[in-house]
């Protein structure tokens, strides 16, 4: 861009100055915000996901319980299959 012509544009605008505002009196109107009731559900319900625990104890002491046990077996096919349902492959 060419500084000359853009200092020749802004003589034509009269661009360089200040900017003139106009003032007025202070606004005297006041902001309301409202939360619809959809927006509120949505808070209470992010507020519960938040308080959860990522971890279900239940299953977990019940799985420790029978691991510790020998009881807990796991068949090596159906691990197969969900690992291949995983990553979107057939095993066979």
């Amino acid at each position: 861009m060419r500084i000359d012509a853009y200092n020749q544009i802004s003589r034509i605008y009269q661009t360089g100055g200040k900017p003139s505002v106009a003032k007025k009196g202070a606004a005297k109107g006041t902001d309301k915000v409202e939360i619809s009731q959809f927006g509120r559900d949505y808070q209470v319900a992010k507020q519960a996901v938040a308080s959860a625990s990522d971890i279900r104890e239940d299953k977990v002491a019940d799985l420790k319980a029978r691991i510790d046990a020998g009881t807990y077996s796991v068949s090596d096919t159906d691990f197969a299959a969900k690992l291949a349902q995983k990553y979107g492959t057939t095993v066979f």
